[in-house]
């Protein structure tokens, strides 16, 4: 019993290494993908451009907790998939921190009538100066009071 024992530890060897060898050239990278692909998927925004599974072309409008709104066409015609079924993201959508004053300078450009144009920076300019002067306008309409009733 002795050289039947000894004849099939070579070939254990051999179906583990063998197992081994699979595990490494195709378990492993499919694992690796589908965590990729997993991780694309959680992660689309708005205004990002995908394709789906079905060979659909869209960009994202709304998203949900398991689908995703996108719109598609000329015609800017929308409709809900499945995150699972995005097969690829074309185009990211720019995501970049928008500071405060940048916030603030599109507020001041969104609050000018587009029709003054040049004109109401001037005349912005003129309100300024006339803020400025305030004190000194009062003082000078105060003192000009006084003098008349004299």
């Amino acid at each position: 019993m002795n050289t039947g024992t000894q004849s099939l530890v070579p070939q254990f060897v051999i179906l583990i290494v063998f197992i081994a060898l699979m595990y490494f050239i195709m378990i492993k990278p499919q694992k690796k993908k589908d965590k990729e692909v997993q991780d694309m998927r959680s992660n689309v925004q708005v205004g990002d451009e995908i394709v789906t599974i079905g060979g659909i072309c869209g960009r994202i409008v709304k998203t949900k907790e398991d689908s995703v709104v996108i719109q598609v066409g000329a015609d800017k015609t929308k409709f809900e998939i499945k995150k699972w079924a995005i097969s690829t993201v074309e185009k990211k959508s720019e995501t970049r921190k928008v500071d405060r004053e940048e916030l603030l300078a599109q507020e001041e450009r969104k609050v000018k009538p587009k029709r003054l144009g040049k004109k109401a920076t001037s005349m912005e300019q003129e309100a300024e100066a006339l803020l400025e002067n305030a004190p000194e306008i009062a003082t000078e309409t105060v003192e000009e009071a006084v003098n008349s009733d004299n």
